[in-house]
Parts: C-alpha cells; sequence; structure tokens
C-alpha cells in the first residue's frame, strides 16, 4: 500500500543524507497517538522525531492509505465472516474538540464547549462500514444522506436493507433519505420503550462506544477533517480487525491458534 521508498533520499543535493525512518516505526506511533490521544512530542523519541509522524501522517492521507487499510479489513471481515447487511443502523455519537477546528461546533450535550459528531453506520454485528464527521450542533438528519453513501464504497447491497434509526432522525425524513438510497428506513417512535424498539439499533452504539475507546477520537485535538476523518479510519480498522480475529477463532482452526479466546 505504500510507495517504494530507497533507504536515503535521491534527491538530496550532496547525494546523502540521514537514513529514512521506517515506515512500521512511524506507523506504530501513529497508534499511539490514536489510542492515547497524546500529542506528537509525547511519543516521539530518538528513533522518530514529532515533525517525521507529522510528515508521514500527511503523505500518507494524500495517498489515501488509511481509507484503503480500512476497506482491506472490511473485505478480509466479510471473506472470512460475511457482513450481515440485510439491516444497517445508523446513529450519531458526541465527543469532544477542545481546540476547534473544521468540524468542532458548541456540544448540545456539554454545555456548549467545542464538540465534534460523528455518525456511523454499522451492519447487523456493529461492524463499522462508515462514518462522516460534523460539528457538535449539527443534528442526526441532515448526516444521514452522507452516511448512507460512504456504503457505496462496500459495493452493492443486498435487496430489502433496512435502515434502523432512532426518532431523531424524523419518521417522515428519515424514510425520505433512506428511500433516496434504495433502501427502507425503521425508525422508532417517541412515546415506546426503547428495549421494544432498540433490538436491532444497539450495535451501532456499541460501535461507538468502542471508538470512544480511542481517545484521540474521544478527546479530538486535530482541527483538520481530512486528519480526523483518517484517525477515524484507523480507529475501524482496528475495531473489524478485533472483531475479525475474535470472530475467526470460533469458526477456524490453524496452527499457531492460540488457546483461549483473545
Amino acid at each position: 500500500m505504500l510507495p517504494e521508498r530507497g533507504e536515503f533520499a535521491s534527491d538530496h543535493p550532496l547525494g546523502c543524507h540521514r537514513r529514512r525512518i521506517g515506515d512500521r516505526t512511524v506507523f506504530d506511533r501513529l497508534v499511539q497517538v490514536l489510542v492515547f490521544g497524546c500529542g506528537y512530542r509525547k511519543v516521539a523519541d530518538n528513533a522518530c522525531s514529532a515533525t517525521t509522524i507529522r510528515t508521514r501522517r500527511q503523505e500518507w492521507i494524500e495517498a489515501g492509505v488509511f481509507e484503503r487499510l480500512e476497506l482491506l479489513v472490511l473485505e478480509a471481515y466479510d471473506r472470512f465472516i460475511g457482513l450481515q447487511l440485510s439491516d444497517v443502523p445508523v446513529d450519531g455519537c458526541h465527543s469532544k474538540a477542545p481546540c476547534g477546528g473544521e468540524v468542532a461546533g458548541p456540544s448540545p450535550v456539554d454545555r456548549r464547549k467545542g464538540g465534534m459528531k460523528r455518525s456511523t453506520a454499522t451492519d447487523a454485528g456493529g461492524i463499522p462500514l462508515g462514518a462522516v464527521t460534523a460539528p457538535g450542533n449539527r443534528h442526526d438528519s441532515p448526516l444521514l444522506g452522507p452516511t448512507l453513501e460512504r456504503l457505496e464504497r462496500i459495493g452493492p447491497l443486498p435487496e430489502n436493507v433496512t435502515v434502523h434509526l432512532d426518532a431523531a432522525y424524523g419518521t417522515g425524513k428519515g424514510t425520505r433519505t433512506a428511500a433516496e438510497y434504495g433502501l427502507r428506513a425503521q425508525v422508532a417512535v417517541k412515546g415506546v420503550a426503547a428495549p421494544i424498539q432498540n433490538t436491532k439499533r444497539w450495535p451501532v452504539e456499541r460501535t461507538n462506544a468502542w471508538g470512544n475507546q480511542f481517545f484521540k477520537i474521544a478527546r479530538c485535538t486535530e482541527r483538520r477533517t481530512e486528519v480526523i476523518d483518517a484517525y477515524l479510519s484507523l480507529a475501524h480498522a482496528i475495531i473489524t480487525l478485533r472483531r475479525l480475529i475474535r470472530r475467526a477463532w470460533t469458526l477456524y482452526r490453524w496452527d499457531t491458534r492460540p488457546r483461549k479466546r483473545p
């Protein structure tokens, strides 16, 4: 997925330069930033500087590496386990954005402090299929269309796919938006007990909780949308890979299979 590069910079005027830091080293630092939510200087050391981490991160964003990695893991999960695409729950989730930026706005659930909202679609088992980010004061219903557009990345959907939504999307508007993409919608109605209506919708809420375990997303300090989306794709790839390993332990046998389910 990454372009091949020599050990030294070929365009250096003197024909020599310090050795290029390995991609694996930089990727390990990016995962640390994603998990711990710390600054780049906190994970930098003698092996890799903060400037190198930022520069390599931007190179990979421009090359589309993070989204390709997310789709690669999704394809592997679909091949070994199988995506359950008959039911697609969609829901929004608020997180903090104290540094402002392109997708930051006053959060209605945090005393109008800087916040970010991400609208996520998953399969029936909670595997993230795609997400969009927006300021914290954006309503859920305008984000439904862009979220459903992300499903086009995984190819044609089966017939009679049902999108499960909560009452915030509105019965009429949510149904019309889903119909524009050839999907049916089942929207929760106010006044009906939540356990009765939440049978098919809880996986996306669990996936949003998994996403909040990555502190770079739960308390986002990045300001540019492309960087935030890159970290979100990386988080979804890790979530999907974890589920793949856990499900494969039950369904398959191999020589190096752990004795206990991970």
